[in-house]
């Protein structure tokens, strides 16, 4: 759940990158997550999806309160969850840490460092070496 294009494009050259063939839905602020969520809850044939990668600073609904709903979710609760963000602060660490957040991965300005993301999402979904 990206809001910014370009950050999207990085997202997918480092998933590409590192060899993980993974379907990507891009939903670019809070509160058209938590419609997604809300959906996934009412349809019983519905999936949650393995990863999310979620960044808190989205418009609308931040990404904190996401976090908060997919933790909720009768279906999605257990959703592994990549936050993919700008913030390198102590206190967004903390906060999005209490609800279980598996990854934080802070958004560098280099493009090298930012194909890093690619091997951690390939070993969230269980695909590392």
């Amino acid at each position: 759940m990206e809001d910014n294009r370009p950050d999207v494009f990085l997202i997918r050259e480092a998933i590409r990158s590192a060899n993980v063939d993974a379907h990507l839905e891009v939903l670019a602020d809070g509160e058209q997550v938590l419609r997604y969520i809300d959906t996934l809850d009412r349809d019983e044939a519905a999936q949650c999806p393995e990863l999310i990668i979620l960044d808190i600073n989205l418009p609308r609904r931040s990404g904190g309160e996401v976090l908060q709903r997919l933790r909720k979710s009768a279906k999605c609760a257990d959703t592994i969850v990549l936050v993919v963000t700008s913030s390198d602060s102590a206190s967004d660490r903390e906060a999005v840490a209490k609800f279980g957040v598996n990854e934080y991965f802070r958004k560098p300005s280099e493009f090298d460092d930012f194909m890093k993301l690619g091997p951690i999402v390939k070993n969230l979904l269980g695909g590392g070496d």
